[in-house]
């Protein structure tokens, strides 16, 4: 049983309505070259040209306009590998408050300057990314922005397949990567509240796949270990709203290998001329390694969701 009800399509255009203005409406492109070369009509959407680099800012925004004028006065709190770091704590210099992310030791050395560049205070860590968060929270009376299990989050990631629909209004299947789930399960709402039938498709790493792993177990579970190249997909565990919007909306979870992930985020760089970063690619690289498949000619969009890589790292790809 869930937690809190599901979102709903209501709850999405809500969210929409917050955030016009704050954030972009982001583009569509089309690749003819890599539609010919999948036999489908493929569509990109370009997340990655969003304020701080990814979806994410849709989700903290939409969640931190809920917060009351005491909660602002104290922060906000919250953990993450990066982007969502990056979209707390422009949303906290937007709305006037003080945001604190919690990240781990290894994140990437861009991310965690970008989101000290937007005023967030930043705690490395090795030890338990959430349990060091929720001690920070009760220690200093913060509130929790949450990355991905919390319906106001949810409604905001959904914005994006509600401008995709807007755009495409008779996409056959949509792709996007799954860390904890927060765009998946927003996704979903949305584009089968537009597009009743459509297949609506998470990706997950190999080694970081909860999603798959609550699925098969019936429950929501928590990895032991991480081991992916696409460092905005390892969440340690799916979101329990998140897992109950995948398996009640039926949608789809498929895992595909780090390398797959690297080829066709450098495909989409030489031939899209787009700088997404590994986690942004997972839904064209279920495309390209076969992990997906689906009818010659369908219309398809892959969500390209962050183009938040530094150099040394980028180099190091191959």
């Amino acid at each position: 049983m869930s937690a809190s009800p599901l979102v709903t399509l209501d709850d999405v255009r809500a969210a929409r309505r917050v955030i016009s203005g704050r954030v972009r409406r982001t583009p569509m492109m089309r690749s003819a070259h890599l539609s010919e070369r999948l036999g489908v009509d493929l569509h990109l959407k370009l997340e990655l040209f969003q304020k701080t680099g990814s979806f994410k800012v849709r989700g903290a925004l939409n969640r931190m306009v809920k917060l009351s004028r005491e909660e602002l006065q104290r922060g906000v709190v919250t953990v993450s590998a990066g982007n969502h770091a990056q979209a707390v704590a422009w949303a906290a210099r937007e709305l006037g408050t003080h945001a604190t992310i919690v990240m781990p030791l290894t994140a990437v050395r861009a991310k965690i300057e970008a989101t000290r560049g937007y005023g967030g205070e930043v705690i490395l860590t090795a030890e338990d990314l959430f349990a060091t968060v929720h001690s920070i929270r009760d220690e200093r009376g913060l509130t929790l922005v949450h990355p991905f299990d919390d319906p106001a989050v949810i409604a905001g990631a959904g914005t994006t397949a509600d401008e995709i629909f807007d755009d495409v209004p008779d996409a056959d299947v949509v792709l996007v990567g799954v860390g904890g789930g927060g765009i998946l399960s927003g996704v979903g709402v949305a584009a089968l509240a537009r597009r009743p039938g459509v297949r609506v498709i998470g990706v997950e790493p190999e080694g970081a796949a909860a999603m798959r792993a609550s699925l098969d177990r019936g429950t929501p579970v928590r990895l032991r270990q991480l081991h992916t190249i696409a460092d905005g997909l390892a969440a340690p565990m799916a979101g329990v709203l998140n897992f109950e919007h995948v398996r009640s909306l039926g949608l789809e979870i498929v895992t595909v290998t780090d390398a797959a992930i690297v080829s066709a985020m450098w495909l989409i760089m030489e031939r899209c001329k787009l700088f997404a970063e590994p986690a942004a690619a997972a839904g064209l690289a279920a495309l390209c390694s076969g992990a997906v498949t689906v009818p010659a000619g369908a219309r398809v969009v892959c969500i390209v969701t962050g183009g938040n890589i530094d150099r040394d790292r980028l180099t190091a790809l191959d």
